[in-house]
């Protein structure tokens, strides 16, 4: 990326910061449920689950940061979608700026709001026992996948907010993937499942996420999770920013 572009980055992702800290409600509405669903589970669910001795919320915490990011990407399709209807596309079109900066600041503010979103939910999660002995480069491999699940995503969000038609289709695409942890490694051992469920949960993307966060929580060897995580980040971002691309030239902007 030249100079220019960066520039033209920096820009626009100062722009679209400074709509979220007019707007702070948008990072703590997408705190509010993944935190609900984490006391909901805690408090009445999570008795009913055996976690071969670990604490439930140390147990939980994984695929609650994965809802956490999940829930705030909604809000990335929401900004560029607006941007793209409301015509300020075209306008920053017609300026002399790199034309990819236009999407990259929405992906740098996706980035910085979901992290503060992601900090949000950890610290409720040690008001209510969460617990880690993770050094400190393990804390930073959590930190690293977190941020690499939330920009494959991120790219994700920028088709739903380009392809979009209304401002409910432009979020409604994140669904799913709140969904997808349910049906994972995330709030129950993959073993109490039944067979086609159990083998759809262990070798969906979710699960290695989850199981290479918990291990690095736990101070336990991630063995092949972390690198399956990994590679499943990469693949959706790959793709993703391709589709993201092709939709940006095709609509003329």
């Amino acid at each position: 990326m030249s100079t220019h572009a960066l520039s033209d980055t920096a820009v626009l992702t100062g722009r679209s910061l400074r709509h979220i800290l007019r707007s702070p409600d948008t990072i703590v509405t997408t705190a509010v449920m993944p935190v609900a669903i984490m006391l909901l589970f805690v408090y009445v669910l999570g008795g009913a689950v055996d976690t071969g001795g670990t604490s439930y919320v140390d147990f939980l915490l994984p695929g609650i940061l994965l809802i956490t990011v999940a829930s705030g990407i909604a809000y990335t399709a929401y900004r560029v979608f607006l941007d793209v209807r409301g015509g300020i596309v075209d306008r920053l079109h017609s300026m002399p700026i790199a034309p990819g900066s236009v999407l990259w600041g929405h992906v740098l503010t996706s980035l910085v709001a979901n992290a503060v979103s992601l900090a949000l939910v950890v610290g409720v999660a040690v008001t209510v026992g969460f617990r880690s002995g993770a050094s400190v480069l393990a804390w930073a491999g959590v930190v690293g996948i977190l941020m690499a699940y939330t920009l494959a995503l991120t790219w994700v969000a920028v088709i739903a907010g380009l392809a979009a038609k209304t401002i409910d289709g432009a979020s409604a695409f994140s669904y799913p993937l709140i969904f997808l942890p349910f049906v994972s490694s995330a709030f129950a051992p993959t073993d109490t499942m039944p067979g086609p469920l159990r083998w759809f949960a262990e070798n969906q993307p979710v699960t290695s996420l989850v199981d290479a966060i918990r291990a690095l929580l736990a101070q336990q060897p991630v063995g092949a999770s972390v690198w399956v995580a990994l590679a499943w980040c990469a693949g959706i971002l790959v793709v993703a920013w391709l589709v993201a691309a092709a939709l940006f030239r095709r609509s003329g902007r």
